[in-house]
């Protein structure tokens, strides 16, 4: 079942918490569009997550989460919101820093 047909249970302006069944779903909405390439651990979260890549301006290719599965065995969804709060915080910053509003 394609990840966008999942239930939304939660919704930042940065990524959709769906429920995959026995998984949380967390969806880096930035990363919409970008072709899963693997499946594999992601590190800095500790759980399984599909990734792409991103090539920087150099041509050199860089693996980066699309989305991440939490077992919900493991994960509440208050825990997968607390990990991504960090991330989004960050996107909220960037845009801030990229994208003044208008005076």
């Amino acid at each position: 079942m394609p990840d966008s047909v999942l239930p939304l249970l939660k919704k930042t302006v940065f990524f959709h918490i769906r429920d995959g069944g026995s998984e949380l779903v967390a969806e880096d909405r930035t990363k919409r569009g970008l072709t899963v390439r693997e499946r594999s651990m992601d590190e800095k979260m500790g759980v399984e997550a599909d990734k792409g890549v991103i090539h920087d301006m150099d041509g050199i290719g860089h693996p980066v989460p699309i989305r991440w599965y939490f077992a919900k065995s493991a994960y509440t969804l208050d825990v997968v919101m607390e990990r991504i709060a960090p991330i989004d915080k960050k996107y909220t910053e960037m845009r801030e820093l990229t994208c003044p509003e208008d005076d």
